[in-house]
């Protein structure tokens, strides 16, 4: 029997829905507007800015596919950018940033996660990728699809508006087999949906498992850190992992643990005690197995910041979803008049598992040749 993947006509979708409690009695100018980001070995890179009625404000450039900015309201009504990123090209390219790899914001793929001592076995056939995380491979390989430049077609409408990104990657490139050819679509609806739309085709045979790296704080900067944040998590068990975050294979149950989120608890409530349990990763930094794994939307996740009022929904097809705590961040970089600290900021990757093409007990990321790969999530924001 086929291990459980959705294919489809169009892929992920990751909507995050604002509701906003007050509102303003003149609408704001809704639309696209394109501007430069800056130059990368001679070629532009743009940003564009899409503003809805409500006055949300998401900015994506085409390097990366990056989310820079996304403006969602506060219990006041406030605007405010929740996610961590920079206001230009350059600190998306520097050393430091090359040094501290964060990925705030980029698309990842071929392969989100990591891919144990960067091998793997299909059709008979070992491949050998870029081992950019320790021994293993990580997020698509030294130059993922976070650190290319995409493509990019705007597409206005009355209630929405949304930018097309595209991006093939070549057969052998970082490694993978096949020809494999990407569509992102970002759209922004006047009901203050975010979307993110992922499809991809490929002609050979592939591992392929894609997601979005942002970094949320819902206090907008106010808090240094997402400590104070509460999370709940659906899941009842999580994949197991060694000392370089490579799965061993076994889903232990959350139940009596730092990893039971499935009621609210803050960030920094038992972080430390998970890390010295698990002795890995330096906080949370873990895929958690999520209910219902039939391929339906379901509800993955939520995140309640009290200061602001702002709360967030993650929905998903996906089976899994990585929760990362920014245990990695070192103050090194500042981006948009902040300095981003050790849990900064705090990601929710919905994604298969990491390692999968190793671990025939999980869920299938082999995308193949004929088949469409889909994955829908949504986050929504509301005030609490």
């Amino acid at each position: 029997m086929k291990t459980q993947r959705n294919y489809s006509v169009l892929g992920l979708t990751a909507v995050l829905f604002m509701s906003l409690s007050c509102g303003s009695s003149k609408q704001p100018q809704a639309g696209i507007e394109k501007s430069d980001f800056g130059q990368l070995n001679g070629q532009s890179v743009e940003l564009y800015t899409l503003t809805n009625h409500q006055g949300a404000i998401l900015k994506v450039a085409t390097y990366g596919g990056t989310i820079t900015e996304l403006h969602v309201p506060d219990k006041n009504g406030k605007m405010d950018d929740v996610v961590l990123g920079f206001e230009n090209l350059d600190g998306y390219t520097s050393p430091a940033y090359e040094l501290s790899n964060p990925n705030f914001g980029g698309l990842i793929g071929r392969y989100g996660n990591r891919i144990a001592k960067g091998k793997f076995t299909l059709n008979d056939v070992e491949y050998t990728l870029a081992t950019n995380n320790g021994e293993n491979h990580l997020h698509g390989g030294n130059k993922g699809f976070n650190r290319v430049v995409w493509a990019a077609k705007p597409i206005p409408g009355e209630k929405e508006n949304a930018i097309e990104l595209t991006y093939t990657a070549k057969d052998m490139e970082e490694g993978y087999p096949g020809n494999l050819k990407v569509t992102v679509v970002y759209t922004l609806t006047d009901n203050n949906e975010l979307k993110i739309d992922y499809s991809a085709i490929t002609d050979k045979a592939t591992p392929c498992n894609l997601t979005n790296h942002s970094y949320f704080n819902l206090s907008a900067g106010a808090q240094p850190t997402i400590a104070a944040h509460e999370v709940t998590i659906l899941a009842d068990q999580y994949t197991e992992v060694d000392s370089g975050l490579i799965p061993t294979g076994n889903l232990p149950e959350v139940k009596g643990t730092p990893m039971d989120f499935t009621t609210p608890h803050k960030v920094g409530e038992r972080i430390e005690d998970a890390f010295e349990q698990l002795k890995t990763g330096g906080g949370y930094d873990h895929n958690w197995v999520l209910r219902n794994n039939s391929g339906s939307l379901k509800l993955a996740a939520t995140v309640y910041d009290a200061q602001s009022g702002r709360f967030m929904e993650v929905l998903t097809t996906e089976p899994g979803v990585q929760f990362y705590t920014g245990n990695f961040l070192d103050a090194t970089l500042t981006g948009k008049g902040t300095t981003y600290v050790k849990r900064g900021g705090l990601c929710l990757e919905t994604q298969h598992f990491p390692d999968s093409p190793n671990q025939p007990t999980f869920p299938t990321t082999i995308l193949q040749p004929g088949d469409t790969y889909h994955t829908q999530t949504i986050y929504q924001f509301s005030i609490k």
